[in-house]
């Protein structure tokens, strides 16, 4: 009964998917600790676990599984609850997986403290999801403590329906915060020594849209990093932002800002236009093409990551091939190379022309190798030059990694006197890994 989990109260956290889960699965955390909780690692038998979960992909789903299998491993008796997009998508399926007790919704996730009264070990999971629009209020989260650099959640939702995406079936519609909101909880994050915060949501080039204050004020994106950029953390980072909505005005002030890094993730899906429109994108190869350019013309140091899919239908050789050539001409940095799956409810699954598995698993991986060729290549055109670098807490015991201001990956030998410190030093080469190590005794000055 819940009664057991009030005594004890230890529980852990397991995170699948994107930045934004992140931020929100810390956020939970810190309403559970109001509530007397103490957070204990995934192994030292938790009574609660608390699974978000993503299910951009099938493969997503698959790892929620597996994780719960693994929580009964280190703590049987345990209670878990499932949270996040899969949980919102397929809660009857979910509540079928042996071991499971709770499963809450978009509009439910946030009030978790509310629902554990109503945790049972009665072999029989319970599932409260509410239809997605239920999910129309923006519930402000960032992530602290985990790890070097935090995620701060700007926007939520999406109103675009691309023909792949299941996000606005999980996530409801596009929803914003307050400038005021976000700026206080930036302030909370100056406050517990971050050096590092990335603004994070589903689409937040839409940032503007249903602000949560109900006023009809008019803000939008550009609007929000120019107030950030008087807040006084070191460093800012946009995450994936759609190449329609970033606009010429936000890489020019990003040029100039103070606290934004020349870094940009920035979609592509394909570099087919017959296959943009096929998938619902909102803009064509040109305008893609455009941005790049614009970027580079601004700030020719700076590191550009896209997101392509393969194996969309209809995809041909041909089409492929476009795309191929198409990021191989283009000025960017690295990839992310998703194969795509076929996901419940999606305008994709009525399209013809499937392309096979085996198919799609190949062409995965020429982008991964071309990606890695483009990474190695932007990282071998920084050499001999000095760079900001902010170093990470994560350490193997020997080595430590840290990223330049443009996000190339530094590994350096261990020294606790570098975590979370910010160091200038020259780059001399790339290793094994595909990482940059810095010259011995290097350190220009402390930022």
């Amino acid at each position: 009964m819940i009664e057991d989990v009030l005594k004890a109260k230890k529980v852990a956290f397991y995170t699948l998917g994107c930045k934004l889960n992140f931020a929100e699965t810390s956020s939970i955390g810190r309403m559970l600790k109001a509530d007397g909780f103490q957070a204990v690692d995934f192994h030292e038998t938790p009574d609660l676990y608390v699974i978000n979960t993503c299910s951009v992909t099938e493969n997503a789903d698959k790892k929620c599984k597996k994780v719960v299998r693994e929580a009964l491993k280190h703590s049987p008796d345990a209670y878990i609850v499932i949270v996040g997009c899969y949980a919102q998508l397929k809660p009857d399926e979910i509540v079928e997986i042996e071991g499971v007790d709770l499963v809450l919704g978009a509009a439910e996730k946030f009030n978790i403290t509310a629902h554990l009264g109503e945790l049972v070990k009665s072999g029989k999971g319970k599932s409260i999801a509410s239809e997605v629009s239920n999910a129309n209020t923006f519930v402000n989260a960032y992530s602290f403590g985990e790890r070097t650099r935090s995620f701060l959640k700007v926007q939520d939702g999406c109103d675009y329906k691309c023909a792949f995406c299941t996000i606005p079936l999980a996530r409801g519609s596009s929803r914003s915060d307050t400038i005021d909101n976000i700026l206080a909880s930036a302030s909370e994050l100056v406050d517990q020594g971050i050096q590092e915060v990335v603004l994070t949501g589903v689409n937040i080039g839409d940032y503007g849209r249903r602000v949560s204050d109900g006023t009809d004020k008019e803000v939008d994106f550009l609007d929000l990093i120019k107030a950030l950029d008087e807040v006084p953390i070191p460093r800012f980072r946009i995450s994936s932002i759609e190449p329609n909505l970033l606009t010429n005005e936000i890489i020019d002030f990003v040029a100039t800002s103070k606290r934004f890094m020349p870094h940009f993730h920035i979609p592509l899906q394909s570099g087919s236009n017959v296959l943009l429109k096929a998938m619902r994108r909102r803009y064509k190869r040109e305008l893609y093409a455009d941005r790049v350019a614009h970027i580079k013309a601004a700030m020719p140091h700076a590191c550009i990551g896209v997101d392509v899919i393969v194996g969309f239908p209809g995809e041909t050789e041909e089409e492929f091939l476009n795309t191929y050539q198409f990021l191989n001409e283009l000025e960017v940095s690295y990839f992310h190379v998703f194969t795509y799956s076929e996901r419940a409810d999606t305008h994709a699954l009525s399209l013809g022309g499937v392309v096979p598995v085996n198919e799609r698993r190949k062409r995965n991986k020429m982008l991964r190798i071309l990606s890695e060729k483009k990474r190695r290549h932007f990282y071998e055109q920084h050499l001999g030059t000095s760079r900001s670098i902010l170093f990470e807490a994560e350490t193997d015991g020997a080595f430590m990694n840290g990223f330049t201001d443009n996000y190339i990956k530094i590994c350096t030998a261990y020294d606790p006197l570098l975590v979370n410190e910010m160091r200038s030093a020259r780059l001399h080469e790339v290793n094994a890994k595909g990482q940059v190590e810095i010259e011995v005794d290097a350190f220009l000055s402390l930022h």
